[in-house]
């Protein structure tokens, strides 16, 4: 378990005169053990913040930590990230067995036999057969891509999981099974997970700790309860209005 830490995060796209700051200044602790919700509507810069989690977009300024050291200079990659579309993420053309072998570190070595068992144990730990293994994504539904995606992230032994929108892509009736699968294996393993999604519901379902993003910045932080049920922001009142309630009709 470690903590990811964003200091003064700047993420800019384009020149410095015409372009877009996506993430402006975001200051935002995740604890270890931990799983912090962070949410806001499309546009907010959620997403492009986990993605300059992963280094998948440069940082204009700040700083991003790993117990303190500096993600940059770390010679591991102790960070996995877990993408919107289960379906994309994945070869089309490899087994899923393949796919999440091709994830497991080479050091120590395994032989053909260990990482065969290793990719039994991963399956059956996302709530999937073992023999499953031989399967090709187009044979899975979309609930069993997404749970081989979060195999795929474990096999890699992360100390921290970036999931970017993991269930909006899903049917809400499988929605359910693959948060469950999420909250119960960051509570058997204590990992260190930054969720992020534009639904209130599901972070509140899964996370310790909510950040509200709008606008490229952090407007609202701290535990979910306590931020959901006394928001102090309005832009979060407003997200929690924009909830569906149980009998009560659309538009009313």
């Amino acid at each position: 378990m470690r903590e990811l830490t964003f200091e003064d995060v700047t993420v800019r796209f384009g020149s410095r005169r015409r372009g877009t700051v996506a993430v402006d200044g975001v200051n935002l602790v995740v604890p270890a053990g931990q799983i912090v919700g962070l949410v806001g509507e499309s546009g907010s810069g959620k997403s492009t913040l986990a993605r300059a989690a992963v280094g998948l977009v440069p940082l204009a300024a700040g700083r991003i930590r790993l117990d303190g050291q500096p993600i940059a200079g770390l010679r591991t990659r102790p960070l996995q990230m877990i993408f919107q579309d289960p379906y994309s993420a994945l070869d089309p053309r490899m087994s899923i067995g393949a796919s999440i072998a091709e994830a497991i570190p080479r050091r120590p070595p395994l032989g053909a036999a260990a990482r065969r068992a290793e990719v039994g144990r991963l399956l059956e730990l996302v709530g999937l057969a073992a023999e499953r293994a031989g399967a090709r994504p187009d044979e899975l539904s979309g609930g069993q891509r997404q749970r081989v995606a979060l195999a795929r992230a474990l096999a890699g032994r992360p100390e921290v999981i970036v999931a970017d929108e993991i269930t909006s892509a899903l049917d809400v009736s499988i929605q359910g099974a693959v948060l469950n699968a999420v909250r119960d294996l960051q509570r058997q393993m204590r990992l260190t997970m930054l969720f992020i999604s534009h639904n209130l519901a599901v972070v509140r379902y899964v996370s310790d700790i909510v950040a509200v993003m709008r606008h490229g910045r952090i407007v609202e932080y701290g535990p979910v309860e306590q931020v959901l049920l006394d928001p102090r922001h309005e832009y979060t009142r407003e997200l929690l209005d924009a909830v569906p309630r149980p009998g009560v009709p659309l538009g009313s």
